[in-house]
């Protein structure tokens, strides 16, 4: 059986972890630099907060409503998401982490066992040790294991959470219930041309000929249909290192000072730098964009960016830092109000297997140079050190007014509980 664990409203629950007086009560958690709505609370949902609600113009409403609103924490999500996914890996060791919310789990040889009894205990072991409510649904395929999560997560109270798609009986109702669009993998575009032939529903796309599907929706498609048919064609993925690694933010202000820029275009270059070296991998290429202000009507706009390749495979913050800098010159204009800028590393390959330049080769020095760097920084707190091309003294932050303490990676944020 396949099971899929998935997080219920995962930021906001994060932030009531701490912070129990948020129970009951609307959260709604924003992007970065606290431009839009990004995760929201059930309570949030019926006070018909949309997702996407961009933040200056719904804050009357967040008043209005007594709208708990946060900055995203990405350190505080990612850390509790982390401890999640150690919790349920202890229930089987074949586990696919699909998102910060979602992870896959299989359970082979476990035929005489009751799979709602383990969906409980899963529910348990995550609430007492991470204080979170998540979902489980099992079926025969991750499709199906997808729909019967959905279940469980739409009708708590009959389920309690966990929902055990065992027969063909349910797997039917299930299907008959679920609209063409809330398929997995299946967009709006594909679920508009779906319609358009009659086909509304999983159970209407599952009888359907493999032929018709094959043609129209390529053998993507066909291996979705199969899923959903409770055969499994889609397997648990292993981690793999990605293919491209990006660092992009908005300025909290518009910039025109290239050097300004360049300080900022250098920290991103660093920051890829850094996740190139976490995964063990080197880039051969680097793009970096620029962006002004779409929004600002009354100003020139410049959207440009430029791809460059190195002249050998590096992963050194020192090389990344230079040729991005060197980037940002060749694409930059005086004269504009930029808004946006970012980094981008592709061509990625191991660090173990990279292709040597006859002519030029990266400093011996820097690997050590490196390894001692990322030490520091991850004893005394990221970007203690810098680069020369990083202001010393200005630390770039989002523009994030209403974050919540890093309450378990930061011992400075730890929480304060006072007994008596």
């Amino acid at each position: 059986m396949y099971c899929l664990v998935d997080v219920n409203n995962m930021y906001a629950s994060c932030e009531r972890v701490f912070n129990p007086s948020l129970e009951g009560k609307p959260v709604v958690v924003l992007s970065n630099n606290d431009g839009c709505v990004i995760a929201r609370s059930n309570e949030a949902k019926k006070l018909n907060i949309p997702m996407g609600a961009v933040a200056h113009l719904f804050k009357k409403t967040f008043e209005e409503n007594n709208i708990n609103v946060f900055s995203s924490n990405y350190t505080l999500y990612g850390d509790l998401s982390e401890r999640i996914m150690n919790t349920l890996a202890t229930f089987t060791p074949d586990i696919e982490i699909y998102s910060i919310d979602e992870a896959f789990l299989y359970f082979k040889g476990y035929d005489r066992f009751n799979f709602e009894t383990i969906g409980n205990d899963m529910r348990n072991a995550v609430a007492h040790g991470q204080g979170i409510p998540i979902s489980v649904g099992f079926a025969p395929t991750k499709a199906l294991a997808k729909v019967a999560n959905k279940i469980a997560k739409k009708f708590p109270s009959k389920t309690n959470g966990v929902y055990v798609m065992d027969s063909e009986e349910k797997i039917k109702k299930a299907l008959k219930w679920l609209s063409v669009e809330d398929i997995w993998g299946i967009g709006a575009r594909y679920a508009s041309k779906l319609k358009r032939y009659g086909i509304n529903n999983a159970l209407q796309f599952t009888e359907a000929s493999d032929q018709w599907i094959r043609k129209e929706f390529t053998v993507v498609g066909l291996r979705l249909k199969k899923d959903l048919e409770g055969i499994p064609t889609l397997s648990l993925e292993e981690v793999q290192n990605k293919k491209a690694i990006a660092t992009t933010r908005s300025f909290s202000g518009m910039i025109s000072n290239i050097q300004d820029i360049g300080e900022r275009v250098s920290t991103f270059a660093v920051t890829c730098s850094e996740k190139l070296r976490k995964q063990q991998s080197c880039c051969n290429l680097i793009m970096v964009f620029i962006h002004t202000n779409g929004h600002r009507t009354d100003l020139k706009q410049h959207r440009k960016n430029i791809v460059i390749k190195l002249p050998y495979p590096s992963n050194s913050s020192i090389v990344i830092s230079k040729y991005a800098k060197h980037a940002l010159k060749s694409i930059y204009k005086e004269g504009y109000h930029y808004k946006k800028a970012g980094v981008i590393v592709m061509g990625i390959v191991p660090d173990t297997n990279m292709q040597l330049n006859m002519f030029l080769e990266s400093n011996a020095k820097h690997k050590p140079l490196m390894v001692t760097i990322d030490k520091l920084n991850g004893k005394y707190g990221s970007h203690t050190l810098k680069l020369g091309g990083q202001d010393p003294k200005r630390a770039w932050k989002m523009r994030q007014e209403r974050l919540s303490p890093n309450y378990t990676t930061d011992i400075n944020e730890i929480i304060v509980v006072n007994c008596k």
